[in-house]
């Protein structure tokens, strides 16, 4: 296992640091209270210090010399993007440096015979898709926030399109990543393809800033499609949702997005969006084609939401009816953070083989029941991934503690199933203690090993996976 750092750095250590980031960055490293409590975690109650000083690099040789100056002085160091991570990714435990990406934002090249391009971690999902819409092509990993890229690499983000164009694993052709060491790596090459040793791309995908920090990333483009269909529909159980989804998968209906939402959430939802849909499981769907394809597939998808006891699907190509359904999904979070004032949401996720999804969903709002809880669900039905955003008072200690309960209940229950305590959310310190029970002491270990030699001082993000 890897040297990690037992203790915080020495404050001699700390404060030799940050004099020579002081006098290497100017006024790009800010020490004060507020802004290094900005860059900690806010969208989680994972606990954590702030870090000692925030630097803002501007390009690659900024992340490069800071680097080196905390690894002289084995200061910890905490990539940080859009600051929307869930299981406590920006926590400071030790202290340490946060590197804030916001500055590199620049979209370095676009390959449009290639359907590729190259962009600094910085742009996040929204800015690269309105710089690439002239082009005809689009990026679609969308994880719901407007997150930054090279924290969607990091943290191996998905979202709402998962079942049609996969996650950041499939994503991510390429990147540039400066070492613990100052070292630059490059992972690969702009090919499609490769079999040129090891698959270093996918080793830092998801390595939630453990072992380098990302300067430069190659991303797989996709065409804009010629049509876009949305729709809706809701049904009497939330086993009729979900096998309606999966019947429509399993015939082979080439779904862009399909979201199971709660009955709670619906009513959240209605209440904050102005919406007014049935108290009732929905599932939300869109199409990506041609306008033939997609009238052939609404047809088909509507059979099959009436052979399992649903509503008329009732669909829209019109763009305005679509981002209606798509801002009201999207703002489930704050949906949920408003509706009870004063509490904190914890947003937990899992993912299990789509056969058990009915099953895990179930037997999930059979357990929030049970313990009294305010926790609405919603999910990326198709690739059998699903949250929960659990409302939480903090001054009520049996409350916290059903809370706690229930989401270790929820990650066992999909281990259990052979699924994976987090689908899209990544370990950071939050899903730790299952990591080992999902994959087995020797898969840890080798995780070590890796962290090991790559990271020997145990400085990148210390207190995240392992």
């Amino acid at each position: 296992m890897p040297e990690v750092l037992s203790s915080t750095p020495t404050k001699s250590n700390v404060r030799a640091a940050l004099d020579e980031l002081a006098a290497g960055m100017g006024n790009r490293l800010a020490t004060s209270q507020a802004i290094r409590e900005q860059h900690t975690n806010v969208t989680t109650w994972s606990p954590g210090p702030p870090p000692d000083g925030v630097i803002f690099p501007q390009d690659a040789d900024d992340v490069h010399k800071a680097m080196r100056i905390c690894a002289k002085h084995r200061v910890p160091v905490i990539p940080f993007g859009a600051g929307s991570s869930l299981e406590g990714h920006l926590n400071a435990p030790l202290g340490g440096i946060s590197f804030d990406m916001k500055d590199m934002n620049r979209i370095l090249a676009v390959n449009v015979e290639d359907f590729d391009c190259v962009v600094e971690p910085g742009v996040t999902r929204q800015q690269l898709n309105d710089y690439l819409r002239d082009q005809g092509l689009f990026f679609p990993i969308d994880p719901g926030a407007d997150a930054q890229l090279g924290g969607m690499a990091a943290t191996r983000a998905s979202g709402t399109t998962a079942v049609r164009y996969g996650t950041m694993k499939d994503a991510v052709l390429a990147m540039k990543v400066v070492l613990a060491s100052g070292e630059v790596l490059t992972t690969s090459q702009r090919a499609r393809k490769s079999s040129a040793g090891y698959d270093l791309t996918r080793l830092f995908v998801g390595s939630e800033g453990t072992l380098g920090v990302i300067t430069e990333l190659t991303l797989r483009l996709h065409p804009i499609p010629e049509a876009i269909a949305g729709g809706v529909c809701h049904f009497p159980t939330i086993q009729a949702s979900c096998d309606a989804a999966i019947c429509a998968i399993q015939l082979g209906i080439p779904l862009a997005r399909v979201e199971l939402v709660d009955e709670v959430q619906i009513g959240i939802c209605n209440g904050y969006s102005k919406l007014s849909l049935p108290e009732k499981p929905h599932l939300f769907v869109e199409f990506h084609g041609t306008d033939l394809g997609i009238k052939e597939q609404t047809e088909r998808f509507a059979e099959i939401v009436e052979e399992f006891g649903g509503s008329p699907f009732e669909w829209s190509a019109n763009p305005e009816d679509r981002s209606l359904l798509w801002k009201a999904r999207h703002d489930m979070f704050w949906a949920d953070k408003a509706y009870r004032p004063g509490s904190q949401v914890v947003v937990t996720d899992v993912c299990v083989p789509i056969s058990r999804l009915a099953e895990c969903v179930i037997e999930t709002k059979d357990d929030i029941r049970q313990n009294r809880l305010v926790a609405p669900l919603f999910g990326h039905v198709g690739d059998g991934n699903f949250h929960t955003v659990v409302s939480v008072m903090m001054d009520d200690a049996d409350e916290v503690e059903r809370v706690k309960s229930f989401v270790s209940r929820l990650s066992e229950r999909a281990i259990a199933m052979e699924g994976t305590c987090t689908g899209e959310h990544g370990v950071g310190d939050g899903k730790q203690p299952y990591l080992e029970a999902e994959l087995g002491r020797c898969a840890v270990d080798t995780m070590g090993a890796i962290k090991q030699t790559l990271d020997p001082n145990g400085i990148m993000n210390p207190g995240k996976i392992m």
